[in-house]
């Protein structure tokens, strides 16, 4: 499969940025739930195009896949605790980061949006 143009992969990537900042810190008047997992979906769906990008030459389940995994290895990394971490977990820059609390919903929200990625990213490529 084709890999993408780098304008398109910076393109998608910073649209995604922009819609998951929208979703968190817009007041929208849209319910909590589509506050708290839309912004979840498009961190995950974040860290697929940027897989993606940085490998184009693996295929899309194999991204998918590793995308799905450092996002589950994000959120484990929330159960760690140290002073350093979590002093950067109170800014905002930690909080879009990392997060600061675990949740396994969260994961399912990640894997829900890296597929929909996958299925989106397979689109494009033709």
């Amino acid at each position: 499969m084709k890999a993408r143009p780098l304008w398109l992969s910076m393109l998608l990537v910073v649209l995604t940025i922009a819609a998951g900042l929208t979703l968190r810190m817009a007041p929208l008047g849209l319910p909590q739930f589509v506050v708290k997992y839309g912004g979840s979906t498009m961190w995950a769906l974040m860290i697929y195009w940027l897989a993606t990008t940085l490998l184009p030459a693996v295929r899309i389940p194999t991204a998918a896949l590793a995308a799905g995994m450092i996002a589950m290895a994000v959120e484990f990394f929330k159960l760690y605790r140290s002073p350093g971490v979590d002093a950067f977990r109170a800014t905002l820059a930690g909080t879009l980061l990392l997060g600061r609390y675990f949740s396994f919903k969260d994961i399912v929200a990640y894997w829900i949006a890296i597929a929909a990625g996958a299925v989106a990213d397979a689109r494009l490529r033709g």
